[in-house]
């Protein structure tokens, strides 16, 4: 993280949040080998939820030789529905941070997580009830609404948790809670797209299946088809009972598959290994822009052509729609 004495070194410590809490350890000085050995409990309102945890370079001890805000090294999330259980998981989690020059790992964090369930008949009644307050359906907030709320809790997380012992800066608040991810990145775009595309991609397989059906590519996949369309009109009491034993069976069959760590996270997902590096260098850039008016003048036509594409595609369904 930083020189001091002619050695590369660190003053870490580590912030983890779940729902309100926020827990921060305490700072190991000097050292690139961290050992925190900190317990830490957390009560779960919602199995559906996360735990983030942070580190961070701590900078104002020696306020002379490095920046005044506290450096991040790196996060993680696990997912509580992910654990088994009373099971005990003892893992090292990659800390990847996004650069302008691409993906960089800064660590590796070793934590050993364990969720404890008291009451089984408690825990799936906190899965059958709905996320949100039921106000929330009946008189939605609007986007600008919820962006303003956002920022206002933001402050005031921030301002509370400054004055709290040891303090938690705002630059580590705004680290944990993503407060950039509003800000426009052709990365993010893509990397959404093509998580839409893998939504929608059993879709595309049906529809391409069916019409392999109806020309008769595969006359024997053809054939069985016919049949049991014809088997489930004449026994169309059927119908329901097997969609409902068919879900009750892919049900079992995902939970016996289902994987026995925690997933760690994917990095292709994010869409940064066949990013542009301009593209990258936009995301990183201030505000006002530093780079040159030809580089903005290019970053302001890429997306004018992404919306210009996506325009054409609405323009396209809205015709074979009418």
């Amino acid at each position: 993280m930083k020189i001091r004495d002619g050695r590369g070194t660190a003053d870490a410590f580590c912030v983890e949040r779940y729902g309100h809490k926020w827990v921060r350890t305490r700072t190991i000085v000097n050292t690139l080998s961290t050992n925190f050995n900190e317990h830490h409990t957390w009560d779960v309102y919602d199995p559906a939820t996360v735990l983030t945890v942070g580190l961070f370079d701590n900078s104002q001890l020696h306020r002379s030789n490095t920046s005044n805000k506290d450096m991040n090294i790196g996060k993680v999330r696990i997912r509580l529905s992910t654990l088994a259980p009373g099971r005990l998981y003892t893992l090292s989690y990659p800390l990847l941070v996004l650069h302008p020059s691409g993906v960089k790992k800064m660590g590796e964090l070793h934590l050993a997580v364990k969720f404890s369930c008291t009451s089984l008949v408690k825990m799936m009644f906190l899965y059958s009830r709905p996320l949100l307050p039921k106000m929330h359906f009946i008189r939605p907030l609007t986007v600008l609404q919820q962006d303003l709320l956002r920022c206002l809790a933001l402050n005031i997380m921030a301002a509370w948790l400054s004055r709290a012992e040891p303090p938690r800066r705002k630059e580590v608040i705004e680290y944990m809670s993503d407060v950039e991810w509003y800000k426009w990145s052709m990365r993010r775009a893509k990397a959404n797209f093509f998580r839409l595309a893998a939504v929608f991609s059993v879709l595309f397989t049906l529809a391409e299946w069916f019409g392999d059906v109806r020309t008769w590519k595969n006359p024997a996949t053809t054939v069985l088809i016919h049949v049991l369309l014809v088997m489930l009109v004449c026994f169309h009491q059927l119908i329901l009972p097997a969609l409902l034993l068919f879900i009750f069976l892919r049900g079992i069959r995902n939970y016996w598959y289902r994987p026995c760590y925690p997933p760690f996270v994917n990095m292709r997902l994010s869409h940064t290994e066949a990013v542009d590096p301009d593209e990258l260098s936009e995301e990183f850039d201030t505000y006002p822009m530093s780079a040159s008016l030809e580089f903005v003048l290019l970053r302001y036509d890429r997306p004018r052509s992404v919306a210009g594409k996506i325009q054409t595609i609405v323009g396209d369904v809205a015709t074979q729609g009418e």
